[in-house]
């Protein structure tokens, strides 16, 4: 059993509190604070325990913080987990990494890449390390999740199988001995990069693979299954040539990072429902409104990686025709066609 420690988690959304269930199973203190959009979460599990959309009971002994209260909850912690989706990057980065103090590693549950004008894409721990004060640089160690692992099981204490990212081994390694429980299970690697595109990519292609559902799927979706799988194939071949792109481990794909997570994404959760909707003939615009206020990482991705494979191609670094199940996605999701899935370009 680890010694004890203090972990604070900023971000209360559904992973970022899931993740207080291993750390305080291994009766570390945990200290949870809420974004500026969670303060109904906190003012709830201050109350009973309870957490209205990860619709569990936290497990006891937890300290709730407001984002007023940021610097107090983070002051004398051992690890910061980082809670928020790929929208909150930003405030994160303004709001928390000035606060942080020399040996203070980052452990980020962020699923997302950068992308940039000239094609490049760059995995959130590295621009976080990036966007640290200078007085930080080279004090601050950051590491991130990837795997199949939904909020609501980790929360439930099933039985979950992920991996821990980084090039700080040692920082890898802490967090592991922090987290992992009988039901945790984590492997390290230093494949930043490859770990980063998996789990970011899987969100995208289970857009597509979910828009089976809604053209084939009927009313009570439950099949189209042909379809699926050859879609789920399809895009593990575009992951492992995005990888083999970046230079990363296409050993990876085939693997939980990819392959696992875009299992448990197809099956359930936002992204699903907006691939359905879309499948079914809904516009984007029609498919945004029904969802309100569910955050859309999957569409966020497609954009960032699709504007980064265009710059590519047009210097002739990359051909968009290797990604014919992406391109399509992103067309769907800017309104520019249909949801009719391009098979005969799929290779």
């Amino acid at each position: 059993m680890p010694q004890k420690k203090i972990i604070t988690i900023v971000g209360a959304g559904m992973m970022g509190s899931a993740m207080a269930t291993p750390a305080r199973d291994n009766g570390h203190a945990v200290r949870l604070v809420g974004t500026p959009l969670d303060d109904h979460i906190i003012s709830r599990a201050r109350y009973d325990g309870y957490h209205p959309t990860l619709k569990e009971q936290l497990p006891g002994g937890i300290e709730f913080y407001t984002v007023a209260d940021l610097a107090t909850a983070m002051a004398g912690a051992d690890l910061i987990i980082g809670g928020v989706s790929s929208f909150g990057v930003d405030w994160f980065s303004e709001k928390v990494l000035p606060l942080l103090q020399p040996g203070q590693n980052v452990l980020s549950v962020t699923k997302g890449l950068q992308d940039y004008p000239d094609g490049r894409l760059r995995p959130f721990p590295e621009l976080l390390a990036e966007r640290l004060p200078a007085a930080l640089r080279g004090r601050i160690s950051f590491s991130a999740i990837g795997g199949p692992c939904t909020s609501y099981e980790l929360a439930r204490r099933r039985q979950t199988m992920v991996y821990f990212c980084g090039t700080d081994a040692a920082a890898v390694a802490t967090a592991r001995d922090l987290l992992a429980t009988a039901y945790y299970h984590i492997t390290p690697t230093a494949d930043v990069l490859g770990l980063e595109c998996c789990v970011a990519m899987k969100n995208a292609y289970a857009l597509g693979v979910s828009m089976a559902i809604g053209l084939w799927g009927g009313a009570d979706e439950r099949q189209g299954f042909n379809p699926q799988a050859a879609l789920f194939g399809q895009s593990c071949r575009e992951v492992t040539r995005l990888i083999r792109h970046l230079g990363a481990d296409t050993d990876l794909v085939a693997n939980i990072p990819f392959a696992g997570d875009l299992y448990v994404t197809i099956f359930g959760g936002r992204t699903r429902r907006l691939g359905t909707l879309l499948g079914q003939g809904k516009s984007m615009v029609e498919a945004e409104a029904m969802l309100s206020g569910v955050t859309l990482e999957s569409v966020a991705i497609t954009r960032r990686v699709v504007a980064a494979l265009r710059a590519l191609g047009a210097a002739g670094k990359v051909q968009l025709a290797d990604y014919p199940l992406l391109m399509h996605i992103d067309d769907v999701i800017n309104d520019r066609r249909p949801a009719a899935l391009p098979w005969d370009a799929l290779r």
